[in-house]
């Protein structure tokens, strides 16, 4: 199983460690919710090294990326993300992600620590004219802080112009001690946050510098997933796959039909057929959870399924995500999630399930 150079960070703060993607990762230190709330009220610090990072750079390394992902680049200022994904022939989500516009000739793409390889080898025999292709998944460590509390850390540790400066779905190089860092205001909590890329040999001691403040404590894996929840993000995997298409996840704004790119051709023909199902939230009725397979039935009828299902520390109640048939997929419709031995009443409702 592979760590991450703050593994024992992990274990000298008394990490509850797991296997998660091939990574031996923390999934708590003190407790899911009370982590969960400390990120929704000061800042929670998360090891986030396991994920890829791709460097695609070269006079048509713009024109590569722009047919490899789905959301647009061609316009995308330096300094800049957004979300977008990697996409199959067949129109299906092979990896979703987040492209960087370092330079006007260079593009980091990050995806998920699961599909590293699979990426890695799907966009070497793709990328095509000047461009060239590195993946610094091995040499790269990510580090995010994310919470209200977590633009006042890091006006300390990169200035407040810096930070002042960096509006949502942003970036910019800096240097926070010894380390070139790129900084995005970026995340997956709902929260305001930052995430932090930098090299490995630079993580263990950026870890401890965030240590030293009073508000910040290390979250898990575990918060981690009801923190997103609770915003609505989807988890690759569980939420989307290579058998979804963007369409059906309600994640169409994501992709930008006015460009080629691999997979569009499947994606028009799915359009022109109504999708028979999306993608909704649910909150139950108690605080009991709906598990990934959980049936939803509506007066006894088959509806969908559930594919995340999580305790939200926020709403005091279980909440997730469930594919359910379009037709009936309306806010509020009262619908039983069972596994044939449970059964839980809750209501469909948009994303997000929480909002402050």
């Amino acid at each position: 199983m592979k760590r991450t150079p703050l593994y024992e960070k992990h274990i000298s703060c008394g990490a509850k460690m797991v296997d998660f993607a091939g990574w031996e990762m923390p999934v708590y230190y003190t407790g899911i919710i009370e982590e969960h709330l400390h990120t929704r009220t000061k800042a929670g610090l998360f090891d986030i090294c396991h994920m890829g990072e791709f460097i695609i750079r070269g006079k048509d390394a713009a024109e590569a990326v722009g047919r490899l992902v789905t959301c647009r680049v061609d316009d995308m200022p330096v300094g800049k993300c957004r979300y977008g994904f990697f996409l199959s022939r067949q129109g299906g989500i092979m990896d979703d992600l987040i492209v960087f516009k370092i330079s006007q000739d260079e593009f980091m793409i990050v995806v998920n620590a699961g599909t590293i390889e699979k990426d890695s080898l799907w966009v070497s025999e793709n990328i095509s004219g000047d461009a060239e292709f590195i993946d610094r998944s091995r040499d790269t460590a990510k580090i995010d802080v994310q919470g209200p509390m977590s633009s006042s850390v890091m006006e300390i540790l990169a200035g407040k112009d810096v930070v002042g400066k960096l509006g949502r779905y942003s970036f910019t190089e800096i240097k926070i001690g010894p380390a070139d860092v790129i900084l995005g205001r970026t995340g997956y909590t709902g929260e305001i946050g930052y995430e932090l890329f930098l090299n490995i040999e630079h993580a263990p001691e950026m870890w401890d510098r965030f240590m030293t403040f009073e508000d910040v404590k290390p979250v898990g894996l575990g918060a981690r997933d009801t923190l997103r929840l609770e915003a609505g993000y989807p988890l690759y995997g569980s939420d989307i796959h290579e058998n979804v298409t963007p369409l059906e996840a309600g994640l169409g704004r994501f992709v930008y039909m006015k460009k080629d790119f691999i997979g569009k051709e499947a994606l028009l023909h799915n359009s022109e057929k109504e999708c028979a199902r999306v993608l909704s939230g649910f909150i139950c009725d108690g605080r009991r959870i709906a598990r990934h397979g959980f049936k939803v039935e509506i007066e006894g009828r088959d509806l969908g399924i559930v594919t995340s299902g999580a305790f939200s520390p926020c709403l005091k109640k279980a909440i997730g995500l469930c594919y359910v048939d379009k037709q009936e997929s309306d806010e509020g419709r009262e619908v039983t999630l069972t596994d044939g031995k449970i059964s839980i009443q809750a209501k469909l409702k948009k994303v997000p399930l929480y909002k402050k």
